[in-house]
């Protein structure tokens, strides 16, 4: 088994998106480490705010089919893949880390780079796999979050119930 992480985030009926989201992958691959669902401006274009989190799962699927379910996951939910790279999206769900995978592998480079770049990944990471270490740096997502420059994005845990519990809690 390998440890998956996905990165989830949607800016139209964000809320909706992210609990529907959670569904399929739940589905598809039983129990789910979940990190706060966190609000963040939009990066790289005028739109609405988004809500973004990381989910972990444990998984012997092979990474060109966990690609297919996702994209198929994010067709569901009304994901248009002709837009600009930087738009609004109903859903977004990005493979971050895939075990030890190191490159490009499929198409996809793992781990995925924006992951010490963004606040609205690296914050999440670093709750569902503080420990784990990113082989670019030799550090921890703990580490990483640590020494991260907090004012270069502004980001802020909010409530959010999925499924009965309440998995995030906005700051006081």
């Amino acid at each position: 088994m390998a440890l998956l992480t996905l990165s989830l985030g949607s800016n139209l009926e964000p809320a909706l998106h992210i609990h529907k989201a959670l569904d399929g992958l739940a589905e598809v691959f039983g129990e789910l480490q979940l990190s706060s669902v966190f609000e963040s401006k939009a990066v790289g274009f005028d739109g609405g705010n988004f809500l973004n989190m990381v989910v972990a799962v444990d998984t012997d699927l092979p990474l060109a089919h966990i690609s297919q379910l996702i994209k198929e996951l994010e067709t569901r939910h009304g994901r248009v893949r002709d837009q600009a790279r930087f738009s609004s999206r109903t859903l977004d769900i990005d493979i971050l880390t895939l075990g030890d995978l190191c490159g490009e592998h499929e198409g996809i480079v793992l781990p995925r780079p924006e992951i010490t770049v963004n606040a609205y990944v690296l914050w999440p990471l670093s709750q569902v796999c503080p420990d784990c270490i990113d082989p670019h740096s030799g550090q921890s997502y703990r580490a990483l979050w640590a020494a991260y420059d907090r004012q270069r994005q502004s980001l802020w845990p909010v409530d959010f119930h999925w499924r009965g519990q309440q998995i995030s809690r906005a700051a006081v």
